[in-house]
């Protein structure tokens, strides 16, 4: 790799993911496209301001003139592919930004991506690597004893956020088996650390804790999801774009299998132990049962043999570790979560969807 195009590099994922190159391979050009959708910030990468080998441009996936402008004069060897709407919640009352986002802008970046690595040219196409980043979720749900989701189980979306992903996928691996474009794709679980998104569930039940807001849970909040550290899920990436098989995919997997309750038990303690000065101690008490969302999924898990065996990659953060730095850094980045806090859309949606949830009888 010499010069990486990151889509969505201002994300969550994406954004940490830059940080984790630039400290393993300092010499590497990065190139950031990101249209700063309200989950974007670009001061998750302040410190790379200015950084001859950090170049962040402002677009959209969907304009493919950029996008192919991008790639020539920045002679991009290797995209890794991040952009996406992902929020579950927010696919149920608006899908129609997660077609246009996951599916069309996939679509166009890989058209993109195909006219100008597959032109006569750039004939070898041995020397770039197009990464796409997906989900668990594009599997469905499992039962309590259901064996964990592989490679080869078979894709069964139940929301419009995983159905958008599920599309995706199947378009990457498309170009892949009729146009020879050198593709991987990795399935991840879920992920949690530093520049989430405060809507999510992690940064929501921290920073509600500490205001002393309520801590809603879903339903009975024993849905089981398997967690991933996010800078554990970067190295993953990093194994499968240096030494992975171009056309493969990837299961991406934290062995952490917890349900909800558990998650927010987890932090309301560590919070106690954080803030002992809290007028809400315990904090547990804060936990408030709403009303379930429409068709949730009650179980995944992931099964990262191919991964561990194939790459020699297995997490390397175990949850009681990896959730302690994440609850840190965001009491210890309180001016980047009051700027997320402050903006109107972020106001908006916890009105949209919590507000306006009864309690769970």
């Amino acid at each position: 790799m010499k010069n990486l195009l990151v889509t969505g590099g201002c994300g969550f994922i994406g954004s940490n993911f830059i940080h984790y190159l630039h400290t393993i391979e300092p010499s590497l050009r990065i190139y950031n496209i990101d249209s700063l959708t309200y989950a974007a910030n670009q001061d998750n990468l302040a410190n790379l301001k200015g950084k001859a080998n950090y170049v962040f441009i402002q677009g959209d996936i969907c304009d493919s003139d950029l996008v192919e402008r991008v790639l020539i004069e920045s002679d991009i060897d290797t995209v890794v592919h991040f952009a996406a709407e992902t929020h579950v919640d927010r696919s149920i009352y608006g899908p129609e930004a997660f077609i246009h986002t996951n599916v069309v802008g996939t679509f166009r970046l890989l058209e993109a991506v195909k006219k100008v690595w597959l032109s006569q040219e750039n004939s070898n196409s041995d020397q770039f690597r197009f990464h796409h980043v997906s989900t668990d979720e594009v599997y469905g749900s499992l039962s309590p004893t259901d064996p964990a989701f592989s490679e080869s189980t078979p894709y069964a979306p139940n929301s419009p956020y995983s159905a958008s992903k599920a599309a995706s996928d199947h378009l990457v691996r498309s170009y892949s088996h009729t146009y020879q474009l050198p593709i991987t794709i990795s399935n991840c679980s879920n992920n949690y650390g530093a520049y989430q998104y405060p809507e999510k569930l992690i940064p929501l039940v921290v920073l509600n804790a500490m205001k002393g807001d309520p801590l809603p849970v879903y339903g009975d909040g024993r849905q089981i999801r398997d967690w991933l550290y996010v800078i554990d899920h970067c190295d993953a990436i990093y194994q499968i774009l240096t030494r992975g098989k171009p056309g493969e995919t990837y299961n991406i997997g934290g062995d952490t299998q917890l349900t909800t309750v558990e998650v927010i038990t987890t932090i309301c303690a560590i919070m106690d132990e954080l803030l002992p000065q809290s007028a809400v101690l315990p904090h547990n008490q804060l936990i408030k049962y709403v009303n379930d969302r429409p068709g949730h999924d009650r179980r995944y898990a992931i099964d990262a043999t191919k991964i561990q065996n194939e790459l020699n990659w297995c997490p390397k953060t175990n949850f009681q570790e990896g959730i302690l730095k994440t609850v840190n850094w965001y009491l210890q980045n309180l001016d980047w979560v009051e700027e997320m806090l402050s903006r109107k859309d972020y106001k908006i949606w916890l009105e949209k969807n919590y507000d306006q949830r009864g309690e769970d009888k």
